[in-house]
């Protein structure tokens, strides 16, 4: 493929994704040398974020579980490819919608660990979990057992299936914090009742940032034949893991927080056995085509292909930057949170104690419901973080630990050190 000058592409890239033209024209430079991450591991990731990412320096970024930052490489790879696509460069339509993208596919899966023909493109988890809401034959009564800490989406795309089936909904209240995972899937499959048919949770809570213990539970489900699913929304990029190890039916995924991908990326996982039970939401001409397999879920009319260039790229420069390294750095700053917040007297941490069962997402809760003050100050020193009486921070590896530090010093100035 051609590449010409890449400034018009640039700023349609720097109108989608909010970025500053001159970052997004900015030439790519390489990693830091490793042996500096060996002797100065801060230094090393601050010199990531300078480099890599388009972040200013007086931006704290704590909110990372709810939309993730683009770094540079994935700002070209969108940018090159709206270029491209507006030269008719290639030698194909370029767009997605009814093509089945079947390298990118087989990339993705290689990387989660499923088979190619199990996973699809989508826009992001909450369209992933209403596909599979919507495509599983339930009739009235047929219970789906949730946890009470689902994402409103998680929990939106099945209170719809009651409202127009009659299925039945009910929730599992989960310790806040828990002993540890075998008590949360004892909780779990204890719940499970003679009308259970679906078993739908997260595989990290978006409120507390908790790691389920998915495997334990799924197998559970199966023995029962209960059909398992798991919304993965914060897995993709937070923790390491292979898909088929996971035993799950059915698993929704949105790179866009954790794995580097733009607005508007996102999984679908069907288990092989499963692929044709499913109902599309969406029928294309294409619809009822078998040998498409999970692609015929991607069949949804044209859209923007290059948010899923970027997308790889993400993936990309995730496997350049080296996915255990990624894992054990912002496993460390969440660390750092827990011990900060356990130290503060404004807050009590409502994660685990255990860290095993956290990956970087660290929930608070405030002792005080006057917070006006401090969501002023923290609009004023520009951090960006998640406000409400229970928060949850979440970091990534261009967070520095003077953006957790300042979050909590801006925490003693509004309330008193």
């Amino acid at each position: 493929m051609r590449r010409r000058d890449t400034f018009p592409s640039a700023a349609a890239a720097a109108a989608l994704l909010g970025v500053p033209l001159e970052g997004a024209t900015a030439g790519l430079s390489a990693l830091p040398d490793e042996k500096l991450l060996a002797r100065d591991p801060d230094k090393y990731w601050k010199k990531i974020r300078d480099e890599q990412f388009l972040l200013p320096n007086w931006r704290a970024f704590l909110n990372n579980g709810s939309l993730g930052v683009a770094p540079r490489p994935v700002v070209k790879a969108v940018a090159d490819y709206l270029h491209s696509s507006a030269a008719l460069e290639m030698d194909y339509y370029p767009r997605w919608g009814y093509e089945l993208m079947d390298e990118y596919r087989q990339e993705l899966a290689d990387f989660y660990g499923c088979k190619q023909p199990e996973i699809a493109f989508v826009h992001n988890a909450t369209e992933a979990m209403c596909t599979i809401a919507n495509g599983i034959d339930l009739k009235a009564g047929d219970e789906v057992l949730m946890t009470d800490q689902e994402h409103p989406s998680g929990r939106g795309c099945w209170q719809m299936k009651a409202a127009r089936y009659g299925v039945t909904l009910r929730e599992v209240a989960l310790p806040i914090p828990p002993k540890n995972a075998a008590q949360l899937a004892d909780v779990m499959t204890s719940a499970i009742g003679p009308r259970t048919k679906v078993i739908s949770f997260s595989g990290i809570l978006t409120t507390t940032g908790l790691i389920m213990p998915i495997r334990e539970i799924c197998d559970y489900a199966r023995s029962k034949g209960i059909v398992s699913v798991v919304d993965g929304a914060h897995m993709h990029g937070q923790i390491g893991f292979r898909t088929s190890d996971l035993h799950c039916d059915y698993m929704a995924g949105s790179p866009h927080k954790w794995a580097y991908a733009p607005a508007g990326c996102g999984l679908l996982y069907v288990r092989e056995e499963n692929l044709g039970k499913l109902w599309p939401s969406i029928a294309s001409g294409s619809w009822n085509e078998q040998k498409l397999n999970a692609a015929r879920f991607m069949n949804v009319g044209t859209n923007n292909r290059a948010i899923f260039e970027g997308m790889m790229a993400g993936l990309r420069f995730l496997k350049q930057l080296g996915p255990e390294r990624v894992y054990a750095r912002i496993h460390e700053l969440a660390r750092y949170t827990s011990r900060k917040a356990s130290e503060s007297k404004h807050v009590e941490l409502q994660s685990a104690a255990d860290d095993k069962l956290y990956g970087s997402l660290v929930s608070i809760k405030h002792k005080r419901t006057d917070l006006e003050g401090f969501h002023a100050l923290l609009k004023k020193k520009r951090i960006w973080a998640v406000l409400g009486p229970k928060p949850r921070m979440s970091s990534h590896i261009h967070t520095r630990k003077q953006d957790i530090d300042l979050y909590f010093e801006t925490m003693n100035e509004a309330f008193g050190g």
